[in-house]
């Protein structure tokens, strides 16, 4: 009996650049079997996502098309499909949930007016029927009060909730296959579990086949039964997922499994694809006397910066003559950070987290409380002496692009805060200087006259550290600054931060959610819940004692591969 649902057979999907056809995919191979959960893992720009959007016959027309093999559902050839046919097809037998549930979803609809379109579309139910569905399918995705949801829209609601206003979507018909493309990437920790978890009961209570894509190795070998490894276009190896994980063929894939900090080992230096690739992985390994000692040195210096009982409170007015809401985003926090030191900074979203960088950065003022930079308390300084103090005090965002000038080049960017604070005795310095700092993380002086999208995402974050680093400040907020990388740049990007850390002396506030990369760059943790701080210790300690209860559950939700 032929177990197979979903066939890929020898398919080469190719791009249209300048009136020719570039292989993008090549001559790509692959099975989804009935009532299983397929794996698709590859970096940004490996072809996983381009395959799956070959899948539901949504390539862009003239711009990316099949020009060899064939995709075989249920028997069916969907690239001789008409668009009448797909569009029965999608959302009925094959729906997909994308990575970034905010964009997926209309911002000026009610969630439940969103999942009852596509019953509409595809089912001959009345409304109160549809409408009964759509409250029982949010039990399913374990949405709490779904009345309430119901009646929301997706700005009202958290990015973890989104995630499962678009999984209640995507089975409203209960379609044959389920697609998710990196759809835990942005969520937290323990969100991401839930997420994946629920994935796995609709799973085996629906029998559908799930094609789950991600950058993150460790994530997919909790979830798939067998995997497919994509790099570059081809795929390099696929098989049971147990033993891709254990007993990896492909450089690639003992790269990928390798890029990620490991729990148990502190290396000095993450091992990337490329040192894969070339053999010049470095094994060398900190060891407990060696932290020990510098933890030491460390914790003898007076604190470079003392945080005292801040807090920082929200007030809502609820309409013309309601109550004004108070809502503390940080309460009562207190601790101490050295010259030289990493404190890793973690917690779910809405914890508080970004809020006590920004306060810190003096970019939203504390409510209460003192933080004293070298003795001098930052809530008590003028304006002036703030833009002063930002030379010393720096940041580096989430998302470069964003914080990048798209009319600008990357030189000049990089230049700027350089003459803002008047850097330097003239531009010609100023350009000297910038070409240093550009060969400093890993680019060069022909990058000097490009834009910001001319480069990758990894580039682009290192563009960001260029600009930081320029001023060479003493104290660096790093806000989730590697989470949205794929895991062998990340490996480059926190090799980098360590060996400016070591070169330069910077110290570090590391924010982030994936906390097996804080554990690896902190010599400190602090885990903050609701406001406030859970609980703080040295990074090892705290992994392998964490004291409470909170802190027990975040750890016990990181993916283990």
């Amino acid at each position: 009996m032929n177990n197979s649902l979903l066939h890929i057979d020898h398919v080469t999907i190719a791009a249209r650049k300048e009136g020719k056809w570039i292989p993008i995919v090549k001559n790509s191979s692959f099975t989804l079997n009935l009532n299983e959960i397929l794996g698709i893992v590859g970096e940004s720009g490996s072809g996983k996502s381009v395959s799956s959007l070959a899948v539901m016959g949504l390539l862009p027309k003239n711009i990316l098309a099949i020009t060899e093999g064939k995709i075989e559902f249920d028997g069916r050839d969907i690239s001789a499909m008409s668009q009448k046919k797909l569009r029965e097809l999608r959302g009925n037998d094959i729906a997909m949930i994308f990575q970034e549930p905010m964009s997926s979803l209309n911002p000026s609809l009610k969630c439940g007016f969103q999942v009852e379109e596509i019953l509409a579309e595809h089912t001959s139910l009345s409304k109160k029927e549809i409408k009964a569905m759509v409250l029982s399918l949010f039990e399913k995705v374990k949405l709490p009060e779904p009345e309430k949801i119901y009646n929301r829209y997706p700005h009202e609601i958290s990015g973890g909730q989104k995630q499962r206003v678009m999984i209640a979507m995507a089975i409203a018909c209960k379609p044959k296959i389920l697609i998710a493309d990196e759809p835990t990437t942005a969520l937290d920790v323990t969100v991401q579990k839930e997420i994946i978890l629920l994935l796995k009961e609709l799973q085996q209570e629906t029998k559908m086949s799930i094609i789950f894509i991600s950058h993150d190795l460790s994530l997919v070998s909790e979830i798939a039964n067998r995997v497919v490894v994509m790099y570059r276009g081809e795929i390099v190896e696929q098989g049971n997922s147990g033993e891709i994980f254990h007993n990896p063929k492909h450089t690639y894939t003992k790269a990928l499994i390798s890029s990620r900090p490991s729990l148990d080992v502190r290396l000095k230096r993450l091992p990337t694809i490329q040192d894969y690739l070339e053999d010049t992985v470095n094994p060398e390994v900190v060891t407990p006397a060696q932290r020990e000692k510098r933890l030491e040195e460390l914790y003898s210096q007076v604190p470079l910066l003392e945080v005292k009982n801040v807090e920082k409170e929200y007030v809502s007015s609820a309409g013309l003559f309601g109550k004004n809401v108070h809502f503390k985003a940080v309460n009562n926090v207190s601790f101490k950070i050295y010259e030289g030191e990493t404190l890793g900074l973690v917690g779910e979203s809405g914890c508080g987290k970004s809020t006590l960088g920004n306060a810190i950065l003096q970019l939203d003022k504390a409510t209460a409380g003192s933080i004293l930079y070298r003795g001098t308390d930052l809530t008590k300084l003028s304006g002036k002496d703030i833009r002063e103090l930002r030379k010393e005090i720096q940041i580096i965002f989430q998302d470069p692009y964003s914080s990048l000038n798209p009319r600008i080049t990357v030189g000049k960017a990089i230049m700027e805060p350089m003459q803002v604070h008047k850097l330097y005795k003239n531009d010609a310095e100023r350009r000297e200087k910038t070409i240093e700092i550009l060969n400093r993380v890993g680019l060069g002086e022909e990058h000097f006259n490009r834009y910001p999208h001319e480069f990758s995402g990894g580039q682009r974050q290192r563009i960001g550290i260029a600009r930081t680093i320029a001023l060479q400040p003493k104290l660096i907020v790093c806000d989730e600054s590697v989470s949205a990388l794929d895991i062998s740049v990340q490996a480059q990007v926190l090799n980098l931060l360590n060996e400016l850390k070591e070169n330069f002396g910077f110290t570090y506030i590391f924010i982030s959610h994936d906390l097996a990369v804080v554990k690896y760059m902190s010599d400190q943790v602090l885990v903050m819940n609701k406001g406030k701080i859970e609980e703080i210790n040295e990074a090892d300690a705290l992994y392998e004692h964490p004291q409470k209860e909170y802190t027990k559950k975040l750890i016990a939700a990181i993916p283990k591969a």
